[in-house]
């Protein structure tokens, strides 16, 4: 098979279209033929050696694909309801970026109706993260509001789609008037230019100086001070990303006054029971929501496989409004 593997670890350019054997699926596992793989920040961290595979998982870089199955562990198989053709998406540890990928049964989700498998590589890796860290983790209720950093990215603006149609009031950061306009397109109610206002003074002034319920924060650092300020009481703090550094100092006295959490996760190393409980969550609480039109996807460039390094590019450029997807 074709696939895109990272040649030695560095820029953009170390991703190498080559072959590989086609890997075999295993007791619990679905072959997927792959037609389209999400690029999400992860691959782009694991290209530069920072964010190497768990244990077992293929070298090649990619967590989410979206294809027919072309075979599998027919036990499991006939437990999940598949069968041998459908049209399914998966979350994966890696591999992704192949014209075939392994996944265990219960990661996969059918493509849901009217939407191609472009668009359904663009949803498991943040739909998956953002059900967990704001729903399950951070607890997000009707009625709440939520602060989105990176509102235009490919966490941000599923982000905003499900808080809003769980019935919340949405505030993104963005770093443009262009990726704020998106951002209010997609339903969120405030969007805030970082480059031109201060996101703690805004959030502030937008809730009457109460402040917001949630934060998804991917940048951590110097920030974690600062969103504890925005907080209402009882507040939670989601990180789920150190873009801006993986050490932060706060007022713990504020923490304890105020009743607040700060809280994070990873998804990548988590176990197969874990991620498929959320697939479950998502199949009866979500993916409904795709044939109504509450929530899209929002694809914003799809590249041949060969032109991977080309995706990877401009992902680090901050360019890009939405998700970025390799066809195969």
């Amino acid at each position: 098979m074709k696939a895109v593997e990272i040649s030695s670890f560095g820029p953009p350019d170390v991703l190498r279209l080559t072959d590989r054997p086609e890997p075999v699926a295993g007791a619990g596992e679905l072959l997927i033929a792959v037609a389209a793989s999400g690029i999400n920040r992860p691959d782009v961290l694991q290209r530069k050696g920072l964010y190497p595979p768990p244990a077992g998982a293929s070298d090649l870089p990619g967590l989410e694909v979206a294809g027919t199955v072309a075979s599998g562990d027919p036990q499991a198989m006939l437990a999940a309801g598949i069968s041998v053709g459908d049209r399914v998406c998966a979350l994966v540890s890696g591999g992704g970026y192949a014209e075939r990928c392994v996944a265990p049964v219960g990661q996969c989700l059918p493509v849901p109706s009217g939407l191609t498998d472009i668009e359904a590589a663009s949803l498991p890796e943040t739909f998956f993260t953002v059900w967990s860290n704001v729903f399950e983790r951070g607890g997000l209720k009707t009625g709440e509001t939520i602060l989105i950093q990176g509102g235009s990215s490919g966490i941000g603006v599923t982000a905003i789609q499900l808080a809003r149609a769980a019935g919340a009031t949405v505030i993104v950061t963005v770093g443009s008037d262009e990726k704020a306009d998106a951002c209010v397109a997609l339903g969120a109610q405030h969007a805030i230019n970082h480059r031109t206002q201060d996101f703690v003074e805004e959030s502030l002034r937008l809730t009457a100086g109460r402040g917001v319920d949630v934060i998804l924060d991917i940048v951590a650092g110097d920030y974690v001070a600062r969103e504890m300020n925005c907080l209402a009481e009882d507040g939670r703090l989601v990180i789920i990303s150190v873009q801006g550094g993986k050490s932060a100092s706060f007022d713990a006295a504020q923490l304890m006054r105020r009743r607040l959490t700060i809280t994070g996760s990873t998804l990548r190393s988590r176990s197969v029971e874990f991620k498929s409980a959320i697939a479950r969550g998502l199949r009866s609480k979500v993916w409904g929501w795709f044939a109504s039109g509450v929530v899209r996807p929002v694809v914003f460039g799809v590249f041949p496989a060969e032109k991977a390094a080309a995706a990877h590019a401009l992902m680090e450029s901050n360019r890009h409004i939405g998700k970025l997807v390799l066809s195969w």
